[in-house]
Parts: structure tokens; sequence; C-alpha cells
């Protein structure tokens, strides 16, 4: 499994994405911004990208964070490991992912519990129509929602 044409995100989906557009004009939050990390091949290099995620997000001293992947099934590894360094510092997060049908991740820890599944299809599984499950405004409001309702509740 990886990512299939239906959960990949076109040019012109960057160039609008919703998320970016949403958490940059909200008033309630102070957005600092966006950070881009791939999925490397080996189990040392996850957990080597994901701890530098956490130790980056610490060091900014975030309130918050939201995590988002496009893809699944290996890709979950990551995910999950991003959410543990995340997690054990005690930053709320909130999660979008394509999970469809599937209903279960590859992996999963105790920090992965708010997760916003992005599938648009009936079915519930990834499609051959480009971008067809990929984040869209809605998806990006109740993700903000969720984090602001998590933030709210550490404090």
């Amino acid at each position: 499994m990886g990512v299939g044409p239906s959960t990949k995100e076109t040019s012109l989906h960057h160039f609008r994405d919703p998320l970016l557009d949403l958490f940059q004009n909200d008033e309630d939050i102070d957005f600092v911004g966006f950070i881009v990390s791939g999925t490397p091949q080996s189990n040392d290099e996850k957990d080597y990208v994901a701890a530098r995620t956490g130790a980056w997000l610490e060091a900014m001293r975030v309130d918050g964070v939201l995590v988002s992947i496009d893809g699944w099934g290996n890709s979950h590894v990551d995910f999950a490991q991003t959410f543990e360094e995340i997690g054990r510092r005690g930053i709320p997060s909130v999660g979008l992912s394509f999970i469809g049908t599937q209903a279960k991740f590859v992996v999963e820890n105790e920090y992965m519990q708010t997760i916003v599944d992005f599938n648009k299809s009936k079915a519930g599984i990834e499609t051959t129509v480009v971008g067809e499950n990929t984040v869209d405004s809605l998806d990006a409001r109740k993700a903000l929602a969720l984090l602001k309702l998590k933030m709210r509740g550490k404090k």
C-alpha cells in the first residue's frame, strides 16, 4: 500500500491548501508555520525524523499541532512515531489521514486519539480519480475545531 491517485495532492491543491488557508486566517490561534517531513525507508531514519519533529515543536513552544499525512500503510508507521514524539512532550495534537474502510492503522499508540478521516469515496477505498481523497475545507475546519478543544482542555 502507498499513495494512490486519489490521495495525491495536485500542485493546485498545494497552492490553495485548505489547512494553510484556514490556519493562517484564524484569529483565535497564532499560526507558527508548518513542517514538511518525508517518510524514510529505514526504521532508524523513521525514528530520527519523528524525534527531530517532536524536538523542533517543543523548541518552538507550540500550544498544539496538526499532523497530516497523504499516504497510508507503511507511512502510518512514521505518522504514529511522530504522534508519539509530540505526545511525550505534552503537546496536544490532532491528525488528518486517509482511513476509509481500513478503519485501522498499521500501528497505533496512545497519542493517536483524534484523527480526521479525509476519505471521500462512498466505498471508503482509494480510487483512480486524482485528488478525490484529499483534505478539503470541511476536513480542515473539523481538525482545527478539535485542536482548539484539545488545547483548551490542556490549560
